[in-house]
């Protein structure tokens, strides 16, 4: 359930013993990037070509993410990119098995799509031109939590206390708004019948639900919990729940969050929300929605545990499912399946967000 660059993170720590976080990991690759563009670069005007070639080779490097031009080799005609390295759990060089760590899920074994490999650059006579698409995606679909309709902008689970007249909060979990590029890779992928058990699998579950489609509208989000905060039963703090939404259509949305252990339902709240128009686009927001007496003894029997493994352990079988559809006509807008572990104390908060797929 890590990311590139969480993966990248980790293997720096256990190479040097060095910790970087994905923001210094992701800032660094772009640094390199723009290095070896600037070398790939001369390379290219260097070199005894036609102008037409030159142009081509130059517009197919500034098309390649990141990532695809770190990992590439030097520019020469005719060299092929190769496809990046991806680790896993289990495969960093120097530690075998599953680290104790790593715990998606404890009988899953989940997979990724596999690497894409970047066009070689070859010069010569330019390809004839493509196609034009028949559709044009959105930059935010494949990158962030969007389908065709509607994108989730903001989701945050916190606890609110008064102290001396000051107001604290606490964010328990995550997710602000992104700002993604047609440059910013696609999100990583799992094939959702591996999840199915863990959310709901019977009537109204995540398998009926992803039959049912559309595909694109469904996600995977691993949360890392903050749980550093001092919990007291009867202490008047306030549990609430955030999120808004961004859609295309001017409608009302029903938002149903289950609570599933074990991957069976144990509690559903329903709510819903009415679109209304900012910079010409159609927003809803959930603010401040209270959290149910469920979810609120779960956290302070959590946080009464004395070890981290012991609430990891507990959140391998605790899992929430957030549908999100259209009011009138039932379509499903938005699914995320949400799954956590605990983070730690001076890390807070953190997500990563995977794409739900059957291939």
């Amino acid at each position: 359930m890590y990311g590139r660059n969480e993966l990248i993170a980790r293997y720096i720590k256990l190479r040097t013993g060095k910790t970087r976080t994905r923001k210094q990991v992701s800032s660094h690759i772009q640094v390199l990037a723009r290095k070896r563009v600037r070398e790939y670069q001369a390379n290219i005007k260097a070199m005894n070509l036609d102008q037409v070639s030159k142009d081509k080779a130059l517009q197919t490097v500034a098309n390649l993410s990141s990532a695809q031009i770190v990992t590439a080799t030097v520019v020469k005609p005719q060299t092929q990119f190769p496809p990046p390295v991806r680790f896993w759990p289990g495969s960093v060089p120097g530690q075998s098995g599953l680290s104790q760590d790593v715990k998606p899920f404890a009988q899953l074994q989940y997979t990724t799509r596999p690497a894409a490999v970047p066009p070689p650059i070859i010069f010569g006579p330019p390809p004839p031109p493509p196609r034009p698409a028949a559709v044009t995606t959105s930059v935010w679909q494949d990158r962030t939590i969007a389908s065709a309709k509607l994108r989730l902008l903001e989701y945050s689970a916190f606890m609110e206390t008064q102290r001396d007249r000051d107001t604290h909060q606490h964010l328990f979990v995550h997710m602000g708004p992104s700002n993604p590029s047609f440059d910013d890779p696609i999100l990583e992928s799992i094939d959702v019948r591996q999840i199915y058990d863990k959310f709901a699998e019977k009537k109204g579950g995540l398998k009926e639900l992803y039959e049912k489609g559309p595909r694109g509208a469904f996600f995977l989000v691993k949360f890392w919990a903050d749980l550093s905060c001092d919990v007291e039963d009867g202490s008047g703090a306030f549990y609430g729940v955030n999120s808004s939404y961004s859609g295309t259509e001017n409608i009302s949305i029903s938002i149903s969050t289950k609570v599933c252990s074990f991957g069976k339902q144990v509690v559903e709240k329903v709510e819903t929300e009415y679109a209304k128009l900012d910079g010409g686009k159609f927003v809803f927001r959930i603010h401040r929605s209270p959290m149910c007496e469920y979810m609120i003894n779960f956290i302070h029997k959590l946080k009464h545990l004395p070890e981290k493994y012991m609430m990891n352990s507990v959140l391998e079988n605790f899992t929430i499912l957030q549908v999100v559809s259209n009011r009138e006509t039932h379509e499903t807008l938005l699914c995320v399946a949400f799954v956590f572990e605990v983070s730690t104390s001076e890390h807070g908060a953190q997500h990563h967000v995977y794409r739900l797929v059957n291939d």
